[in-house]
């Protein structure tokens, strides 16, 4: 049983979404840089998990990093699960969706702004809901 609010079968999960949102979300895979729908994206509103639609960042937290992912300087409170992760010989912090265990991407303490963080976000994990 998931530990998460939002639980759904593998099924469920790749009838949901795209082969590559399910490599990235549910198998903690990775877009490759520059390509992501978001990277240079600066309207305002919301970015939501593309899994469950929970708030994961606000846009002005966003930043451009130059790192080819879009970035974030903080999460909205409560939004975001940390997991150490020691994959790929690294020692990174991985960031889940706390409502449904959906991998969104690494945070890092080498943010340039207040915070010192950067949220490293796949855009294939997040939606956007634009303010009106």
């Amino acid at each position: 049983m998931s530990k998460y609010p939002i639980h759904k079968s593998e099924t469920d999960w790749k009838s949901q979404l795209t082969e590559e949102q399910y490599k990235v979300l549910r198998k903690k895979g990775t877009e490759r840089p520059f390509t992501g729908a978001y990277n240079m994206h600066s309207e305002k509103g919301t970015y939501l998990c593309m899994g469950c639609n929970t708030p994961l960042f606000d846009s002005a937290t966003k930043f451009d990093s130059g790192c080819g992912w879009p970035s974030f300087d903080e999460s909205i409170e409560g939004a975001i699960e940390y997991i150490r992760d020691t994959s790929h010989g690294m020692i990174r912090t991985e960031i889940v969706c706390s409502n449904c265990g959906g991998h969104i991407g690494h945070v890092f303490n080498d943010g340039p702004t207040q915070t010192g963080q950067r949220y490293c976000v796949n855009s294939v994990s997040i939606d956007f809901d634009k303010k009106q």
